[in-house]
């Protein structure tokens, strides 16, 4: 094998090994996304909230901010109570940056109405996601809102 095949080789390999890392970390995403969901349908606030760094916050609509991993659980335990059920994310986009990743997509859930039926509602979010000690994605930064009523 001569020395150009060598550095072609190596060349592959290292674009094949750049790509499969931006790969991953989509897929670790939308793998927790869909943990992130089965919990919450679940009504599982403590699963919820597994999949945030210890220092994130939440910025809810219509609330403060919300800091760290036991607030925000309690935030979503406080959903769950509410009757807001059968949530559904979509992710449009995912774009990685060293231990950072960037997070945009649209939500669906059921909310109890003003007659305590349950309606649909829908909104988009926005999600910094932060690569942990682990090397594992956790929300870091999380906001959201609704869409306007029909």
């Amino acid at each position: 094998m001569t020395f150009k095949h060598c550095l072609l080789i190596g060349a592959v390999t290292l674009l094949c090994l750049g790509s499969a890392q931006a790969q991953s970390a989509k897929e670790a995403i939308e793998s927790a996304n869909a943990e992130f969901v089965k919990a919450y349908n679940s009504k599982d606030a403590a699963g919820v909230a597994s999949h945030y760094a210890d220092d994130a916050a939440a910025f809810p609509p219509d609330m403060a901010r919300v800091d760290g991993r036991q607030n925000i659980q309690k935030l979503w335990q406080g959903a769950i109570d509410m009757g807001i059920s059968e949530l559904a994310l979509t992710t449009r986009e995912i774009q990685e940056s060293g231990d950072f990743a960037f997070e945009s997509g649209t939500f669906s859930l059921k909310a109890p109405g003003k007659d305590s039926k349950l309606v649909d509602a829908t909104g988009k979010y926005v999600v910094v996601w932060k690569k942990g000690q682990d090397r594992s994605w956790k929300l870091y930064r999380d906001i959201w809102n609704s869409d306007p009523g029909k």
